[in-house]
């Protein structure tokens, strides 16, 4: 599993419009390459009378599935140049379409990359772009004595607080970094002089918002 990585927040659309043309873009994020052409497919038959659907989508922990579709564009000047920008991005898992009605006025080769381009990254500066990282769940089990001390320094903390469960001792949840465990365990232990129980729970990634 990566540390990091990033990726689209979810579903969205974004319309321009270039020189008459219509250029409506659609992205979705996936993590298989059949949900990513279910997808294309499924603007292919919302807009069945546009004169292209392009689309373009990069799957996997190391990108090892890129596919870029023209749809009747000339060859290279729509999948391509939408791909790149989710290369240029670093995005992984996510798949986009675009939607083009011709307005009556040709673009050119160079007119077409760049506003095939041009729609997918305004599409995602729209819609958002996210930063997944990988996290583990600490929990420390404290005497309710501890509670306040261990709560105020946690939220002051880099760490992240997740949770309080209020039991028969109060169990603290905590969202840590893989790499920084070791120090959120002595730093845990520290703090409680050593009254603490600290056990490592699941790995999960968070989700935050590095672009609207």
């Amino acid at each position: 599993m990566l540390s990091h990585y990033y990726t689209v927040k979810g579903y969205g659309e974004h319309e321009i419009i270039i020189q008459k043309s219509r250029f409506i873009c659609y992205i979705e994020r996936v993590t298989n390459e059949q949900d990513a052409q279910s997808f294309i497919q499924q603007i292919k038959k919302k807009h069945y009378d546009a004169n292209h659907n392009c689309s373009a989508y990069i799957i996997g922990e190391n990108d090892h599935i890129q596919k870029a579709n023209d749809d009747g564009e000339p060859s290279g000047t729509a999948g391509v140049p939408m791909l790149e920008v989710l290369k240029k991005k670093q995005l992984k898992d996510t798949v986009v379409v675009v939607t083009r009605y011709f307005g009556g006025i040709k673009l050119g080769t160079g007119g077409l990359i760049r506003a095939y381009g041009k729609s997918v990254s305004e599409g995602l500066g729209a819609i958002g772009i996210v930063e997944r990282k990988l996290m583990r769940v600490m929990h420390t089990k404290i005497d309710y004595t501890w509670l306040g001390k261990v709560e105020n320094e946690l939220r002051s903390s880099t760490f992240l607080l997740k949770e309080i469960h209020y039991l028969n001792d109060v169990e603290v949840e905590a969202y840590v970094e893989e790499d920084n465990k070791g120090t959120f365990i002595d730093w845990m232990t520290e703090l409680t002089n050593g009254k603490g129980y600290i056990s490592e729970g699941e790995v999960t990634y968070l989700e935050q918002i590095v672009q609207n």
